[in-house]
């Protein structure tokens, strides 16, 4: 029955393409070029004796009886991928999507702690501010997600929803009075759909003392905090992202009057696909982050 069956290289280049819906980022995922995936996808429907993808000027779509094809190969590899991973003796790799910010003041800082619980399981983290599509990209494992969350989302978890302060090092924020032009970072969201978290916004009819203010504005949290650190002004951020330096008493937090008002800050919630749901290394990973965060 198996010398029935197409080469399984074709079928492989065929997965990727099918789920990436583009030979370009097929290729990418296969590390190969656009004309091998193309000779492959040929290579298979010769030997299936059908087309499986129509092709159009800027993009690719699947005929029905590619549709049909990529259902089944999409199963069937996560199924092996799945089971190998269970059976292999060799280290269980995943790799966790989330924002530049969050990776670097909050996950990579922290994750000795899982690594000292889990030395068989190795994290490898994936930034960036766009939202991976992980049903089709399977270079995701899971994704810590930044925003407003809705408990409707499918396979997800409210991680925590952050406090939004003021903070700066100690040497600033002590002689914060003496300066007459106070420097105010916050952060210039790259996302669109976030709102706005700013100054104006917290110091809105509060009395300023006569100071002067400058707001500065950042593209990247850990930007600012790094801005922060460096003597630059006070940062209008998470209190989350900067935790680790609170610790080490490199900022503390300052409040301009006892009447600021209150910013509500947004939620970093996981989500994991439907297709990574019955791993033990993403189970333990997640568990993991549940009793750090929540």
């Amino acid at each position: 029955m198996h010398a029935q069956l197409p080469p399984m290289n074709s079928i492989k280049v065929f997965d990727a393409a099918a789920r990436l819906g583009s030979f370009k980022k097929a290729a990418e995922e296969l590390h190969v070029t656009p004309t091998a995936v193309s000779h492959q996808i040929k290579v298979l429907e010769e030997a299936l004796g059908t087309l499986l993808f129509v092709r159009k000027t800027r993009a690719i779509e699947l005929t029905q009886n590619g549709k049909l094809l990529a259902e089944t190969t999409y199963n069937i590899f996560q199924q092996l991928t799945n089971t190998i991973s269970e059976i292999s003796s060799t280290r269980n790799i995943i790799t966790v999507s989330t924002t530049s910010s969050f990776a670097a003041m909050w996950l990579v800082p922290n994750l000795s702690k899982f690594n000292r619980l889990h030395p068989d399981i190795e994290v490898t983290v994936k930034t960036g501010e766009q939202v991976d599509d992980m049903e089709k990209d399977r270079r995701v494992d899971l994704a810590i997600r930044y925003g407003i969350y809705d408990d409707a989302l499918k396979n997800s978890v409210l991680l925590t929803t952050e406090e939004i302060g003021m903070y700066g090092t100690p040497s600033y924020i002590a002689n914060i009075n003496a300066i007459e032009g106070v420097s105010l970072l916050e952060t210039k969201w790259q996302n669109k759909n976030l709102a706005e978290i700013s100054w104006h916004a917290l110091l809105k009819g509060i009395d300023n003392h006569g100071l002067v203010y400058k707001t500065r504005k950042i593209a990247q949290e850990h930007h600012i905090i790094q801005a922060a650190l460096a003597g630059q002004g006070v940062a209008l951020v998470s209190s989350l992202l900067v935790q680790n330096a609170i610790e080490q008493g490199w900022l503390v937090k300052y409040n301009f009057s006892e009447d600021n008002n209150k910013i509500n800050g947004f939620s970093y919630y996981l989500v994991i696909p439907e297709h990574n749901l019955g791993s033990k290394s993403i189970t333990a990973f997640k568990r993991w982050l549940i009793n750090e965060l929540i």
